[in-house]
């Protein structure tokens, strides 16, 4: 092999070598996404049993309902639709009715919506980007000018 020949499979070889690093980890973060639902989107929706997606909307009033435990089940609407949530776990502090929440986990059989992780608002102006994007959509969620 000529000197050029030599230059030309290192770089061919450290090329295919990146080239596969790539395709592995697009791969990967494929693997772990989760996608973002609004209630009444889940209609047009066609989710395989057990994907993870993360549904948000609004806390619908009078449906936090606590359990033994650490249970709490509560219903997530976008003014449109709803859909039963049920959380084991400690909820956030500023979790509460009409406030903006994101929920992440899955389907049960039954059409309950499974949560392991719940995010609320921090403070008095912030909903989350995805809901208030959403809701703004729907002309259901206008932002506060203070």
């Amino acid at each position: 092999m000529t000197r050029k020949q030599k230059r030309l499979t290192v770089i061919g070889g450290a090329l295919g070598f990146l080239g596969l690093a790539t395709a592995l980890t697009f791969y990967a973060l494929g693997q772990k996404a989760s996608y973002f639902y609004m209630p009444a989107d889940l209609q047009q929706a066609t989710l395989p049993p057990g994907e993870r997606i993360r549904l948000g909307g609004l806390v619908e009033e009078g449906t936090i309902v606590r359990g033994q435990g650490t249970e709490v089940a509560f219903s997530v609407t976008d003014k449109e639709k709803s859909v039963k949530v049920v959380f084991n776990g400690l909820l956030p502090d500023l979790f509460r009715e009409e406030q903006g929440v994101i929920t992440e986990g899955t389907f049960r059989p039954d059409g309950v919506f499974v949560a392991d992780s719940v995010l609320a608002k921090h403070d008095e102006t912030y909903m989350p980007k995805e809901v208030a994007d959403s809701l703004k959509a729907k002309g259901v969620w206008q932002e506060s000018t203070q």
